[in-house]
Parts: structure tokens; C-alpha cells; sequence
């Protein structure tokens, strides 16, 4: 098994604000929440800087909503502060932000609001801060076999003080007991210039009978934040850790790595210097070549084109600077440049539809025949060896997506892992931005004809680049270039087909390409599972849900007729929306019969069984335990064009849908679905279970966004150590003299 990567211990300064110890008010207690004329809400409260896995409102940082109300029970307006200063920022309407990092265990905070009417009318709330979780724990996802050990690293959001992380062996992520395998002792390093870091041994059992997830669940005693990474112990004895993605490697480097441009970093200025504050990185996926042979990495605008601020020429270098504590090449960085952007698709034209760039290789610095980590076979220690993924089948041209293809990538954080294809034919909205923190937007571009991943642990932030192969026979299908978690907390993915890809950079370029690879293989499938089903069937229904049901179980009953194939019915919940009721209907799997989409209005679930299975209690619970038919081509012809006709409408008509593809149902998957991507923070109250004859399948999440930096997002999750940054805003590329000429992309 690799040896695990620790990252540096991080410098606080030029990594976010915090609170220092003894700076906050002493007089807490003294706080007035209310007055004569108005009141505070909550008066007293408690919050994480950085509360991962804990934030009921889907939101992706800590905050705290404050309201001022009139003594009539009408709003207030008030002018908010927040002291000391530093400790965090409020917005005009109230909303606290917590600081960045503490440097105690605990912190007060106090909120005043004055009333805008009269200045000497105040009232204050006092909040308790408490560390958090930095990001979340290294690695997040790993491959065990038996007798494996592994480490498991936490960071904290706070320097100094004595707050630990306790970690515990469970049978899920928000689970405290339950798992396979055992701990060692927590060893954790504190200091007043470094962020607490603590770590733990894992060793998993003797023997491992079958494949299957243990989480390591780290949570701290002093606040409600949790977060965990998934073990996948396997039977096949295969040990993977993302950790050696994201380390230096030597030259020729393999692909599958770290890397990005060696410009990605944002500055900041203090006491008259040009600091680093935070940079960028992502993957270096694969290599292409030209048709005279010469040869390039391919990854992401975002990644190596930095969202098109990029200019031809800049280095691009391994591993990335997210992995070098954000020193750049030449600037006391350790990476290696590997070669020079040679061009890249723009973001901003209309014209593109593919988020990809290429740099041309340094001599000797890449694997020339395009190896990928972990994409090969199993080697006697356990660890998967690097392998060029297969071209012989399609010449280098790679394949189209299908519906449940089973696909695989290998990627700077997450590393080796599959997925499904959960929809194709997708038309999606991403933002990008201008610099690494995401606080700067630059365009939002909806793409056409892509391609949806869901699974478990299938992707994080820094996997941007990675190339996305069919697990059968290792042939190119995709480049990941976006994603997130939905509410299942389930990784959906977005890559752009190959063939775009390919064509849209030959015809930029004036040159064809092809994948750089070898015979094709099979690829060894690490899948962590897809939560998606599972996750839905144990959501709690509302009492409004489970009235609905009883309202349709009535016309529901009138159904059965085992002679014409409906065998029963049952109260059920819908895996295509959770949350939503449903009517299960049994029906006869040698008879196959036709069934409603809905009765009153309500969602139907089809499961196909037999009368003996029915009769005994002993039928599928789900169509997901049952065998799952693959779509026939009229199905998803017919879905593709109703999806092509409705699309861009529906994004119209519900601003809060950001995706709509096409892919099978959970409910009936002998039927296809529009697969809607919905803005978790603005759901509207009604979502329709049918589109122009079409099941709707709904995907819950925060609006997909590029994975380029690990962490994006949250400012404090940033792993940066600050340092003044080179002069001028280009690094010397000791490699200049390869940068191709004559280059216009535009």
C-alpha cells in the first residue's frame, strides 16, 4: 500500500481570518437581547467556523440567522455589528458569518443591532464559537484489503487551545458504532502558528469475506461537526489511497495526478507585500496526440487555462499548487513543470461546448504512452499499477456513454474510483469564476449533450481533468470537469463527451487528435455503491405524503387482477424524488403488464415478481432488488426527443432547475426519466411527477459548480502557507522556449 501523504502543517497567516484568544468579550453575560422597542432572535446561540456534515440548511459554510423585531412584531431595521472586530461579519440582513479559525477552544462573539430610527435604542445577542472541521478528513475514500492498514488525518479550524478529534469505526457516515476493522490511538499536534491536526490508524480485519464500506467518523467534543471517510474493504485484496495522486512524482509522470498551471493562485497584499492566499489545482488527465505525433496533456480549461485567464505559454506543472502549499515553481515550489499550455477551448464563446485544455509535453517529463495511475492490474502488494487506457478498439477516438455503463476515473482526490451513468443527453448550467475562492464569477455557460455520474465517493474537488473510461475495456467515454453532492450525499458527476472533446479542439487547433493509450483492458472497479435508492426509502414521509398514499390506494386496489398481471399493491415512497409518496404495484414478471404513472396524482413504483413471491412476503422491496432492464432503443429515443423539445423551457420556467438529461427511472425502470437537477435552496413547492408523458427523476443538490481546487468554497478550507509572491504576475517558465506559436483559439 502507498504511503499516506501528510500534508504540510498549514501557517495561519494569509489563510483567513480568526479569533484570538482573550480578545473576545468578557462581559457576555451582560448582553441585552430585548428592549422597549425591539428584540433580538436568537438571543443566545452556538456555531462551528466550519461545521462539515452538520448543516441542516444544506448550506455550504457555518452561519448564524439573526432577526430584530419591533415590539408590535414587525420587522426592525437595524444597523448590525458584530464585536470584537475580526470575529467574523454580518450581513445587512442579518446573517453571521463566523471566523475562519480560532485560537482557543472556545470564543464569544457578541451581535448588536441599533435601530436605525433611533441610535440609542440597541439590543445584543451573544454567540459561542466553537472550532470545526478544516476539510474534511484525509483521505476521504480509500480501497482495504485484508490485514490493510491505513492513516487517517483531521485538521481543525483552530490553532493552539486542546480541542481534539475523537474517531470512531461505524456502518455509515452519521453513524458512532458498527464497521469493520479496528483503531489505534489518536495522536494529535497543536501549535499557536499551525492548524491541530490529529491522527489515527486503521487496520482492517484478518479476512474480509465480502466487499463492502466501513467509515472512519471523526467528530469533535466541543462542537456538532462531523465528517467521515469511506473504506471500501474488499475480498480482491486491493489497497488504493488518493494520497499517492496527490504526491510529487518522478518523471515521467504518470497521469491521473495533481497538477494545474503554475500562475493559479490568488494574492492578496499585507504590510506592503504581495502575498499568496490561496491557489487552485486540479488533475492532469490523459495524453493526446496530434497527427503528427506530437503529444499533450488534456484536463480542463479551469484547470490548466485558469477559466480562460490563462495566456499560451504559462507552466504547467506536477502536482499541482494546492499540493505544494500554494509556493509556485520557481518561488521556492517543489512541483516539476511538465510542459507549456498550448491551447484551450474559451469558456465565454458560444461556440464551445467542452471544458478542456491541452499543454504540450516537456521532453521526458510524461509517460509517453499514457499511463494512468491505478488504471492496470492488481500487483502482489495489493496496489493497482498504472496502465494507458484502451484505444485499439476505436483507434483513439474513444466511445459514447450509455445509460448504467459502468465507468471509471482516476482523479487527484478521490483517486481510482466508478460510478454509473446516471444521464445522458444533459443539458447543465456551471459557473466558473476568476479566482481560486470563488468570490469573484465570471460566466455561467450551459452545456449540451453531456453526461451524469452518480455514486458515492466518485468524485471531490481537484478531480477536474480526470478522464472518464468505460470500466470493460478501459476505452476514453468523458472528461469530468464539474460536480458536487446531492442531498443523498451522493457524488454527481458531469463530463463532456470524448468525441466532443476531440472535435472541438481539432477544429480549434486545425489538427486532429487521439488518445494516447494501448489494448484495451478491463479496469479494476473500485465502487463505494450509490446511496441514491437507499437513501430515499429510509426518508421519512410527511403526514401530507402518507395521506396522499391513502387517497391513492383506493383506485390503486381496484387494479389487481392477477390474471392480467397486477399481483398487488402497497403503500410505498418514491426513490425518483425522495421525500415523495407512492403506490407499489406488484406485477407479474412473465406477463409484463402496462401501468399507470400515477393514481390521484400520486407516483406508482412497478416491481416485477412472481405470484409465489407475492404470496409468501418475499417480493423485491424495490425495483432496484429486482433485475433492472436496460431501456430499449425506442424508450430512450422517444425520451431523447421530448427531453431535446423541453429542456431549455423547463430551466426557463423553474429557474431553480440547473440540469435536464435523460436516464431510467428508479421507480419503473423499464421506463425512461427526465433527470432534473434542482437547487437544493430554492426547491419549489411543487414538482411534477410526469413532463410530457416522461417520469421526472429529481437530483436535490447545491448548483453544480467546477472541481478544480479541493474544498472550493470555503474560504477556510483553503491550504495555502503564506508567502510574498513572485514579482510581477507571470512565473519565468524556464520551458519557454517550447511555447507553441501561431495559436488562436478565438
Amino acid at each position: 500500500m502507498p504511503a499516506v501523504l501528510l500534508p504540510a502543517l498549514l501557517a495561519l497567516a494569509g489563510c483567513g481570518g480568526g479569533v484570538a484568544a482573550g480578545t473576545s468579550p468578557n462581559a457576555a453575560g451582560a448582553a441585552t437581547s430585548s428592549n422597549g422597542s425591539f428584540s433580538l432572535s436568537p438571543s443566545t446561540a452556538s456555531i462551528d467556523t466550519n461545521c462539515t456534515g452538520c448543516n441542516a440548511s444544506g448550506s455550504s459554510g457555518s452561519y448564524e440567522q439573526f432577526a430584530a423585531m419591533l415590539s408590535t412584531g414587525s420587522p426592525a431595521s437595524v444597523k448590525w455589528s458584530v464585536s470584537p472586530g475580526g470575529a467574523g461579519n454580518i450581513t445587512s440582513n442579518g446573517q453571521y458569518t463566523p471566523p475562519s479559525y480560532l485560537t482557543a477552544d472556545s470564543e464569544k462573539v457578541t451581535v448588536t443591532a441599533t435601530l436605525n430610527s433611533n441610535p440609542s435604542q440597541t439590543a445584543s445577542a451573544v454567540l459561542t464559537i466553537k472550532p470545526g472541521f478544516l476539510q474534511p478528513l484525509t483521505p476521504e475514500n480509500a480501497a482495504v484489503g485484508a490485514s490493510g492498514t491505513l492513516t487517517v488525518t483531521g485538521y481543525l479550524a483552530e490553532a493552539g487551545g486542546t480541542t481534539g478529534i475523537n474517531f470512531a469505526l461505524a456502518s455509515s457516515a452519521a453513524g458512532s458504532s458498527g464497521g469493520q476493522g479496528t483503531l489505534g490511538t489518536p495522536s494529535c499536534t497543536r501549535g499557536t502558528q499551525t492548524f491541530t491536526s490529529c491522527t489515527v490508524t486503521y487496520t482492517a480485519p484478518s479476512a474480509v469475506a465480502a466487499t463492502a464500506a466501513t467509515y472512519v467518523v471523526a467528530t469533535v467534543s466541543t462542537s456538532q461537526s462531523r465528517t467521515s471517510a469511506e473504506l471500501l474493504l474488499n475480498a480482491a485484496g486491493v489497497d488504493s489511497n488518493p494520497a499517492a495522486h496527490q504526491a510529487r512524482l518522478s518523471t515521467p509522470i504518470p497521469l491521473g495526478s495533481s497538477g494545474g498551471n503554475n500562475n493559479d493562485y490568488d494574492t492578496t497584499t499585507s504590510g506592503g507585500q504581495t502575498i499568496v492566499s490561496d491557489c487552485c489545482g486540479g488533475t492532469l488527465g490523459s495524453l493526446i496526440q496530434n497527427s503528427s505525433g506530437t503529444q499533450y496533456l488534456l484536463s480542463n480549461n479551469h484547470v490548466l487555462a485558469r477559466s480562460d485567464q490563462a495566456t499560451v505559454g504559462e507552466s504547467i506543472i506536477q502536482p499541482g499548487l494546492i499540493d505544494d502549499n500554494c509556493t509556485p515553481y520557481n518561488d521556492g515550489g517543489t512541483e516539476t513543470p511538465v510542459g507549456v499550455l498550448a491551447g484551450y477551448l474559451p469558456l465565454k464563446s458560444i461556440s464551445t461546448n467542452a471544458d478542456a485544455a491541452i499543454a504540450q509535453v516537456n521532453s521526458g517529463a510524461v509517460s509517453s504512452n499514457g499511463s494512468i495511475l491505478e488504471l492496470g492490474a492488481r500487483q502482489s502488494n495489493g496496489t493497482l499499477a498504472a496502465a494507458p487506457p484502451g484505444v485499439s478498439s476505436s483507434g483513439g477516438k474513444g466511445e459514447t456513454a450509455a445509460i448504467n455503463m459502468t465507468v471509471a476515473k482516476s482523479g487527484r482526490t478521490t483517486g481510482l474510483t466508478c460510478a454509473g451513468i446516471s444521464a445522458i443527453n444533459l443539458d447543465v448550467e456551471v459557473s466558473y469564476f476568476s479566482n481560486c475562492a470563488e468570490t469573484d464569477p465570471y460566466y455561467t455557460k450551459t452545456y449540451s449533450n453531456q453526461i451524469a455520474i452518480s455514486g458515492n465517493q466518485f468524485s471531490d474537488a481537484g478531480d477536474s481533468g480526470s478522464l472518464v473510461v468505460d470500466t470493460g475495456d478501459a476505452e476514453p467515454v468523458g472528461l469530468f470537469f464539474a460536480g458536487g453532492v446531492d442531498q443523498n450525499n451522493v457524488s454527481e458527476g458531469v463530463a463532456n463527451p470524448v468525441s466532443d472533446v476531440l472535435g472541438e479542439l481539432s477544429s480549434q487547433m486545425g489538427t486532429s487528435y487521439t488518445f494516447v493509450g494501448a489494448t484495451d483492458h478491463a479496469v479494476s472497479c473500485l465502487n463505494y455503491g450509490d446511496a441514491t435508492a437507499t437513501a430515499a426509502q429510509a426518508r421519512a414521509l410527511s403526514d401530507v405524503e402518507s395521506a396522499r398514499i391513502e387517497d391513492a390506494l383506493t383506485p390503486a386496489r381496484a387494479l389487481v387482477n392477477p390474471s392480467a398481471g397486477i399481483l398487488g399493491v402497497s403503500a410505498g415512497k418514491s426513490s425518483d424524488h425522495a421525500g415523495e409518496a407512492a403506490v407499489t404495484i406488484y406485477v407479474d414478471q412473465a406477463l409484463n403488464p402496462t401501468v399507470p404513472q400515477t393514481l390521484n396524482g400520486v407516483r406508482t413504483i412497478v416491481i416485477p415478481t412472481t405470484p409465489e413471491a407475492v404470496a409468501f412476503g418475499a417480493a423485491p422491496h424495490t425495483p432496484q432488488e429486482a433485475s433492472v432492464p436496460a431501456l430499449t432503443a425506442a424508450v430512450l429515443n422517444h425520451a431523447v426527443a421530448v427531453k431535446q423539445q423541453t429542456a431549455r423551457t423547463l430551466m426557463k420556467q423553474y429557474p431553480a432547475f440547473f440540469g435536464v438529461g435523460v436516464g431510467q427511472s428508479l421507480d419503473n425502470p423499464k421506463e425512461a426519466a427526465l433527470v432534473v437537477y434542482v437547487d437544493r435552496r430554492n426547491v419549489p413547492a411543487q414538482l411534477p411527477a410526469i413532463l410530457d408523458g416522461l417520469r421526472v427523476r429529481y437530483v436535490v443538490m447545491d448548483r453544480l459548480h467546477v472541481t478544480r481546487s479541493y474544498a472550493t468554497g470555503l474560504q477556510s478550507r483553503s491550504r495555502c502557507l503564506s508567502h510574498t509572491a513572485a514579482s510581477g504576475t507571470s512565473i519565468d517558465d524556464p520551458f519557454h522556449i517550447n511555447e507553441p506559436r501561431g495559436l488562436n483559439l478565438f
